[in-house]
């Protein structure tokens, strides 16, 4: 008999391997060696099947500790965390624009982040801006590593040939920007890229500017961080 639980393990898993586009009850008891039937008598659609499958993975984000780490320090962990979950199911993206997405890990996350941001000294309405600029960023900044891997997923249904496509898109990438300056000088560079993460810089960019809100209030009332 299955069980709620292992339909929605097995709908990440689906979705992991083809998107929102390859995941249908007939697909899923393929997958689970059952029947489509049986997946409905736990979940009555594929768009709540999503929505479950989506607030699950956001379970596996670690809550940090904001008292011992310190605010910000505590912020970077919820944000790394979340970025390394929207990259590994690249189909959580593509979902959060056509679903509301919701449920008790979701809103574990969810007060979890506002609870750091008020124990910086935030007020409420300050504390849900920067808990939302944050995942903002956070989304942004999977999106390219998550269009990619969507990118796959739709050659692997259509059967093409992975390897052709991939060379003829560079091809053509390349082939536009040699018509841009800027572009076409880093193509032929053989500078290395600037070190360091791009994801961390961006991150730790906007936790200073969040930080710089806070430091006036805090040189008013005599403290500092």
């Amino acid at each position: 008999m299955l069980t709620k639980e292992q339909i929605v393990r097995a709908a990440v898993e689906v979705l992991d391997a083809e998107g929102v586009n390859g995941l249908n009850m007939r697909r899923l008891g393929t997958h689970l060696g059952s029947a489509a039937s049986a997946m409905y008598h736990h979940v009555k659609s594929k768009d709540k099947l999503v929505v479950l499958a989506a607030d699950h993975v956001f379970g596996e984000i670690l809550l940090p500790d904001a008292a011992r780490a310190g605010w910000r320090e505590a912020a970077a962990s919820l944000a790394r965390g979340a970025y390394a979950m929207v990259v590994r199911h690249f189909w959580l993206i593509p979902a959060m624009s056509t679903h509301l997405i919701y449920g008790p890990n979701k809103a574990r996350f969810d007060e979890q982040s506002l609870t750091v941001y008020e124990s910086a000294g935030f007020t409420e309405g300050e504390a849900d801006q920067a808990a939302a600029t944050v995942l903002m960023f956070v989304i942004g900044a999977a999106q390219g590593e998550a269009a990619q891997a969507a990118w796959r997923a739709r050659l692997r249904r259509s059967g093409a040939d992975h390897d052709k496509e991939i060379r003829e898109v560079t091809a053509e990438v390349f082939e536009i920007a040699r018509a841009f300056p800027r572009l076409r000088a880093r193509i032929g560079s053989a500078t290395p890229s600037p070190p360091g993460d791009p994801f961390e810089f961006g991150l730790q960019t906007v936790l200073a500017g969040l930080e710089s809100r806070l430091s006036p209030r805090h040189h008013d009332q005599g403290q500092s961080f």
